[in-house]
């Protein structure tokens, strides 16, 4: 259920409803169309749970874009939480510059969509492959890691990328609230 968009870019078929609502938002908000008509569609059942996302954008030779989520839902649905992620993800990420329409071609969408986080009680708990991390200081500091990305393969690895995320890299990890959730990964 992708959307193929070939207009004027070559651009990739994306493999889920997700990914071509992520993909679309982009390519719109990149060449400055507004987004009224997207946001008034009919939603599709799949999109109309309150749930979280994270949108990732990446070049062909994967090398990260632009990355931008929630962790709780701020929107009504899941459908405009992926259009607003979006937006953010190619416009508003600070590590990155604004995504230019010269860069369409070169980009992949993947959607993950998040599990209520949940307090552990010991890093043990935890499985990079299998869960993102949340560290927080419990107050305005937090730093969140989503799960399997590559070369983050121990636990010691997404601790230390998420306290770093969060400005927390000096503080040890028994003092900081730690949570895991789990993701659904679409392209």
């Amino acid at each position: 259920m992708g959307l193929k968009i070939t207009e004027k870019y070559k651009m990739y078929e994306t493999k889920s409803t997700h990914t071509a609502l992520a993909l679309e938002t982009i390519f719109k908000v990149v060449n400055k169309h507004d987004l009224t008509e997207i946001k008034s569609r009919k939603i599709p059942d799949e999109l109309a749970v309150n749930q979280s996302c994270f949108v990732s954008i990446h070049l062909k030779d994967g090398s990260l874009r632009g990355c931008i989520g929630t962790i709780y839902p701020q929107e009504v649905n899941l459908y405009l939480e992926i259009i607003s992620n979006a937006v953010s993800a190619a416009t508003r990420d600070t590590r990155f510059k604004p995504v230019k329409p010269s860069e369409l071609e070169q980009i992949k969408i993947s959607v993950d969509v998040l599990s209520q986080p949940q307090l552990i009680n010991n890093t043990d708990e935890l499985n990079p492959k299998h869960f993102g991390v949340i560290v927080s200081d419990g107050g305005a500091s937090r730093g969140v890691l989503l799960p399997d990305i590559d070369g983050i393969d121990t636990i010691e690895k997404q601790l230390s990328i998420a306290k770093r995320k969060a400005g927390l890299s000096n503080t040890k990890s028994n003092l900081l609230k730690i949570y895991s959730f789990t993701s659904t990964r679409y392209y």
